[in-house]
């Protein structure tokens, strides 16, 4: 994760800051830490694979490296909604692999203390079991969930990589 040092209002010890991406499914905001994205592609073509998880629409072609795309939304449990012109696919480093996930809008690059991030309280569901859910962030008047990729991109990617390979 970057961390990037700035200098207090104070001038004393420089708070430490992570920069995270932040994306949007609905109305709702996501951010995923900026050193985990290996570059985001608008809508591509993306080839099915019969068998694949439902989340998993397929395959794409990235300069000759073929990717497992893991839409959100599905993954996530949201209603399906058409693509705009916005959607598009945020590509991850997960190990040693590139994942694609496709989300409906990149919004921006946010930086955050560690006293802005606060845990995620324990309701349960299957985003808080499987840790996906890293901790949360205010930012303005907007709520961030921040995901740990590599949490919500196990298992199904992995699946999806094993047999494209």
């Amino acid at each position: 994760m970057e961390q990037l040092a700035t200098v207090g209002s104070d001038g004393g010890t420089p708070p430490t800051q992570s920069q995270y991406l932040t994306c949007r499914l609905g109305e709702e905001e996501y951010a995923v830490p900026i050193l985990a994205v290996h570059e985001i592609k608008g809508q591509s073509a993306i080839t099915p694979l019969p068998n694949a998880p439902p989340c998993i629409p397929g395959v794409m072609n990235l300069r000759g490296t073929i990717v497992p795309v893991v839409d959100l939304r599905t993954k996530f449990g949201l209603p399906e909604v058409e693509h705009s012109r916005f959607t598009v696919i945020v590509l991850v480093v997960v190990g040693a692999k590139i994942v694609g996930m496709r989300v409906d809008a990149v919004t921006d690059v946010v930086s955050l203390a560690p006293a802005e991030i606060q845990a995620v309280p324990a309701l349960g569901g299957a985003h808080a079991e499987n840790g996906c859910v890293s901790g949360l962030a205010r930012t303005g008047d907007k709520l961030l969930v921040l995901l740990d990729v590599d949490k919500v991109l196990d298992g199904d990617a992995r699946v999806v990589h094993a047999s494209a390979t």
